[in-house]
């Protein structure tokens, strides 16, 4: 299963592939139900998750009922555990919104919910993360999670969030990171699609982003926490979450 879900993800565009996703998904959650894995999402049971990766394929992270991976359920635990996402009346600009979490924040009558990106079917507004066509403290929270490894311009995207997000308002801007490296490495001459996933994970990504992620946002004006929210979990919980131990989540404040 894993060579195959690995062809998929890097021969199908992701737009055709979110929409594929809705047939096959009931299918995969239906042969796949026990007791092993819970993905708190929806509080479903499963004896599997689901392989998933662009290059090296990782076990038992992707849910077949959310399509959620290890990241998306630590971001919906922190949210419900930690914050008033749930309970407040709060606008939310959402950037390449997942579907573990489309249509769950969307139907939440407390939240003005805007999503946007420029080729998910899921976005209501199509614009550049460099260039928004928002007001600037507009919105009381901004989800920007696996986007700005995409951006080449990244300090440009940052301003861009920091000019749209209200002060005292709060961000989450999850990237894939290597806490082991101290610098983010970028070069724009490696342009070989199978060198770029095996070098940056992902033949769409631009860098690997070291620790210094959370400098550059500081750097931009935004008060950052370093959460490592996995460490409030039980050994077991994080397995039974399929949780990856260890990732931080950077939440930023204006």
């Amino acid at each position: 299963m894993k060579p195959l879900f690995k062809t998929i993800l890097n021969a199908i565009p992701r737009p055709f592939l979110i929409r594929l996703s809705y047939i096959i998904r009931p299918i995969f959650a239906f042969f796949l139900k026990g007791d092993t894995f819970t993905d708190p999402i929806d509080g479903k049971g499963f004896k599997a998750f689901l392989p998933y990766g662009y290059g090296n394929q990782r076990n038992n992270v992707l849910s077949p009922s959310t399509l959620s991976l290890e990241r998306h359920r630590l971001l919906w635990l922190y949210l419900k555990n930690e914050t008033n996402f749930f309970s407040a009346k709060l606008k939310v600009l959402h950037f390449a919104p997942e579907q573990a979490f489309y249509k769950r924040f969307k139907n939440m009558t407390n939240l003005d919910y805007v999503t946007t990106d420029l080729n998910s079917p899921l976005a209501d507004v199509k614009a550049d993360i460099c260039n928004l066509p928002f007001k600037e403290n507009e919105f009381d929270v901004i989800l920007c999670n696996h986007v700005l490894e995409h951006i080449p311009d990244d300090t440009k995207a940052m301003k861009e969030l920091y000019r749209v997000l209200k002060v005292g308002g709060m961000g989450i801007f999850q990237i894939p990171q290597d806490l082991k490296r101290d610098i983010t490495f970028e070069d724009d001459g490696i342009t070989d699609k199978k060198e770029r996933a095996k070098i940056f994970g992902q033949y769409d990504h631009v860098r690997v982003y070291g620790r210094d992620y959370f400098d550059k946002l500081r750097g931009i004006g935004f008060k950052v926490e370093e959460v490592d929210y996995t460490s409030t979990f039980s050994k077991e919980k994080i397995t039974e979450y399929c949780l990856a131990k260890g990732e931080i989540i950077p939440v930023v404040y204006k």
